[in-house]
């Protein structure tokens, strides 16, 4: 018999505790710019130069932080468990951790793709992509991020994901977030569920969930522990 499928997917909830906002802690604002402005396709037309420092102040701010208790807790469930990652998160933190299988859904802050050709991925050099910085095939590079707007590539595969879970826990996310959120209509009805967020909204037909309105950083080693009892 193979190890139990855990499905871990986690949400800006489980990076916050390593000091990294979001744009929904404060109200669409993130420091001191709007979603449109930095995050949409359309903005990288209107100003990619603004696009690209908000970016980079990002990509400091994460190289800066490191990973916490839950992401090391996560990495625990590996000694007895098939973990597989989902994650909403942009940050590195889960593999930095140790985490084997991660996938994220809306892109990562450390690569960057060439504009023309989504297959061209690169790493960020030097902690920033500059303006003028070109892919192979000679467009601008921008970065390696699902913008507002854009299809979120890896969903089919999530989904499958999902469905094959064993057991599946959801932290750091208020799961209203779609089509993100709508994964865990896909978890087989009987498999065990878990939900830890201090904001948790829980859908009333969900099957065999528990919820814990905690912060990731306890609820989630104290879950661990008792996973691999």
């Amino acid at each position: 018999m193979g190890k139990k499928k855990i499905v871990v997917f986690t949400g800006a909830g489980i990076s916050a505790e390593s000091g990294l906002k979001t744009f929904r802690d404060s109200g669409g604002l993130w420091e001191e710019y709007k979603v449109e402005e930095v995050a949409t396709p359309e903005a990288w037309e209107k100003d990619p130069e603004l696009v690209l420092t908000f970016y980079n102040k990002r990509l400091k701010q994460v190289m800066n932080a490191k990973p916490n208790a839950a992401h090391y807790a996560i990495v625990e469930l590996e000694k007895k468990f098939d973990v597989q990652i989902l994650t909403q998160n942009i940050d590195d933190l889960h593999e930095r951790a140790g985490s084997k299988k991660v996938l994220h859904l809306h892109g990562e802050i450390t690569k960057c793709r060439s504009s023309s050709d989504d297959s061209l991925i690169y790493n960020v050099k030097n902690g920033q992509i500059r303006q003028g910085e070109k892919c192979e095939k000679g467009s601008q590079l921008r970065p390696h991020i699902v913008w507002f707007g854009e299809y979120v590539p890896h969903m089919d595969t999530a989904a499958k994901i999902a469905a094959a879970a064993e057991i599946f826990i959801i932290i750091g996310t208020s799961m209203n977030v779609y089509p993100a959120a709508g994964l865990v209509d896909l978890v087989p009805s009987n498999a065990p569920k878990y939900l830890i967020d201090p904001q948790a909204v829980t859908k009333d037909y969900i099957q065999n969930i528990v919820v814990k309105r905690e912060r990731a950083g306890t609820a989630v080693p104290e879950l661990v522990k008792n996973l691999l009892k």
